[in-house]
């Protein structure tokens, strides 16, 4: 189980997909403070976590966008990575100008992005864990 500390920043991911492998691996190399804990969607911490911060069973199961837990708010989809990034300081505030777009429109992007995510970047047979030590797993 995590400790409370390591529950300020909680990005849940697909483990299975290829771009979201890479973005997490991204976020390790830049998470120079291991300010991030990244736990796979399809665990039992993950659902855990998840129902505590008012998800449903039947929504976790068909969870498929990342999820970033922040400080007890919870944040999908073009929001989480906005925040992430936010998150990561440096030159990478400077994504706080895409706020400026309706979050509709950010999300049709990302849901996009996503609907293709398999097909551009492939799948794992396995999911892929985070090499950070700042990785859970349960």
């Amino acid at each position: 189980m995590l400790k409370q500390s390591d529950k300020n920043r909680v990005i849940f991911f697909d483990g299975y997909c290829n771009l979201c492998s890479f973005s997490i691996d991204f976020i390790s190399a830049k998470n120079t403070e291991s300010s991030f804990t990244f736990v796979p969607l399809k665990s039992k911490l993950a659902l855990g976590l998840l129902t505590q911060n008012g998800y449903s069973v039947e929504k976790i199961k068909t969870l498929e966008n990342v999820v970033y837990l922040r400080r007890g708010q919870l944040m999908v989809k073009s929001d989480a990575i906005l925040a992430i990034l936010f998150d990561l300081g440096g030159i990478y505030r400077l994504s706080y100008v895409l706020y400026l777009l309706p979050t509709f429109i950010r999300n049709e992007i990302y849901n996009f992005i996503a609907k293709k995510r398999y097909q551009w970047f492939g799948k794992r047979q396995t999911c892929k864990l985070p090499v950070s030590d700042q990785s859970q797993e349960e």
